[in-house]
């Protein structure tokens, strides 16, 4: 297949950026959308042409790295889907694709699709952690965790931080982000030391670093690609309001 694509190329964070048109041929259904960016860049890099730079790791959906805006939808068409793990077929080659960074004031563009997401780490130096001693990993079921409890704060902590929910919230609101993190920890008897001020001082770090404030839209969760469920940010409103409880 041959696909057209529409690339966002920005040389620096302080150069004027642009769209750039390229042509991509030998593209298969069962490559991913990373490995026909690979085909691109492996044609330019032949040409002599500067390579786009773009975010990856695990190419497995697990580290959170990859994102980007396809077609202005953060990670692309698919629901529960990274960037990684999107494949070509669910594409028309009849239609031009689009591709740019995530849009958020706190995610400043380093170069073409790469952006500086380190204010998502602020949030978490901010309180999303665990001072009390806890020692080694606990024996299965040695501390007793209601059921209800515990599949929450895994859905919670399944979040790999990367920054999706921020892209496609129209206020560019962390609050999914920040929620996820409150919950997994709040929910669990080791979280318990730092409870009263977790929320109040992740909720304080991210309004300093430039996000948004959450209208609860719900862009968040369907771009979210572990489907963090909207009642997360519920659970962080309370533990801000009402830590004690």
């Amino acid at each position: 297949m041959r696909f057209t694509l529409r690339i966002w190329r920005q040389p620096g964070p302080r150069a004027a950026g642009r769209l750039e048109t390229y042509e991509v041929d030998g593209v298969t259904g069962d490559m991913s959308f990373l490995e026909m960016l690979d085909l691109l860049n492996e044609r330019l890099t032949a040409e002599g042409a500067e390579p786009v730079a773009f975010d990856h790791d695990c190419r497995e959906g697990i580290c959170g790295a990859c994102g980007v805006m396809i077609n202005g939808a953060a990670h692309g068409p698919n629901r529960a889907t990274t960037t990684c793990q999107l494949h070509m077929r669910e594409f028309d080659p009849r239609r031009p694709i689009t591709v740019e960074p995530w849009r958020a004031r706190p995610f400043p563009v380093l170069r073409d699709l790469v952006v500086d997401r380190s204010a998502l780490d602020r949030i978490i130096e901010s309180g999303g952690y665990v001072t009390a001693p806890t020692g080694s990993a606990p024996d299965a079921n040695a501390l007793p965790v209601p059921r209800a409890d515990a599949e929450a704060a895994f859905t919670a902590a399944a979040c790999i931080g990367c920054g999706a929910c921020v892209a496609a919230c129209p206020n560019g609101s962390a609050a999914l982000f920040t929620a996820a993190k409150v919950t997994h920890l709040g929910l669990l008897p080791q979280g318990q030391a730092e409870r009263p001020t977790r929320a109040r001082r992740m909720v304080a770090a991210q309004d300093a670093l430039g996000f948004g404030g959450c209208s609860q839209t719900g862009e968040c969760t369907a771009a979210c690609p572990k489907e963090i469920p909207l009642t997360t940010i519920a659970r962080l409103n309370r533990d801000t309001l009402y830590p004690h409880r």
